[in-house]
This record gives C-alpha cells, sequence and structure tokens, in this order.
C-alpha cells in the first residue's frame, strides 16, 4: 500500500540528522549533516539553521535545488531500517520571528547567542517529491 506524506512525517520525526546536499560553484556535489532540530510536523518543508558564511548557504543563493537524504533505524511499520530522498527548492531566511518560531534550546550549542547570533539564516526546504524505501516496500510522494 502507498505511503502517504503523513506515513513518511512520523518516521521522519524520529530522524533528528538530515544529509542536505547542494551543488558546489564547480558543478559537483556537496553534502553536509544537518540537525531538523525535531522539528518535524511535516509537510513537505523542512527547517535548518546555518551561518550566511558557510558554503552551505552560497550554494543554495547560486542554486536553490537541493536533496535531502535521512535513514532510520526504525522502518515504515516497525520493520527496519527506511531511507527516506527527497528533492526540492531551497530558500535563505534572515527573518528573526521566523528564527524565534523554529529555535530549540539544543541549538545554543551552535549558535551561543541564539536568535541574535550575527549572520545567523534559517534554511527551508519544501520538497517537491519525496522518494522512499524500506526493504519490503518503495514509493514517491508528489507534492
Amino acid at each position: 500500500m502507498p505511503k502517504t506524506l503523513s506515513d513518511l512525517a512520523e518516521i521522519m520525526r524520529d530522524i533528528d540528522f538530515t544529509m542536505l546536499s547542494t551543488k558546489t560553484a564547480d558543478g559537483g556535489i556537496a553534502a553536509r549533516p544537518m540537525s531538523n532540530n525535531r522539528d518535524v510536523d511535516y509537510d513537505g518543508d523542512s527547517w535548518f539553521f546555518a551561518l550566511e558564511t558557510t558554503h552551505t548557504v552560497q550554494e543554495i543563493q547560486a542554486d536553490p535545488n537541493v536533496g535531502l537524504t535521512l535513514h532510520g533505524n526504525k522502518g515504515l511499520m516497525g520493520k527496519p531500517p527506511v531511507f527516506i530522498a527527497a528533492e526540492g527548492k531551497a530558500e535563505i531566511i534572515r527573518d528573526k520571528a521566523a528564527f524565534e518560531a523554529h529555535w530549540v534550546k539544543d541549538l545554543d550549542r551552535w549558535f551561543e547567542q541564539g536568535v541574535d547570533t550575527p549572520g545567523l539564516t534559517l534554511i527551508r526546504v519544501h520538497a517537491d517529491r519525496v522518494h522512499y524505501w524500506d526493504g519490503e516496500d518503495q514509493g514517491e510522494v508528489t507534492l
């Protein structure tokens, strides 16, 4: 039976780190782990904090097409493991109200001045397609 976006959101809540892939200036692909901060009420949007001086932000500004990959120990319907890959467009947000809406205390580890950290940005990735695999089932949800 095909999975819904709601089914995938339930799995994604238990996966803290996502690999965010961007296109580099020389045409390569760069991937780095990003925490979703358990900010998963998944409607197709994923949220990540980064400093504007990072390659991540610079690469998104040059080309907003990105990929997200997630691997969870707990698969769909309790069968391990699960893999999720999303393709979409990223947007760089510099709005303090948006920072506050997505901030969690654990972020203080990386951004000691909280939402007032100089150069702080919020990356919103809106997925166009989400693929999933769990060893027995696979499919795609188009948004």
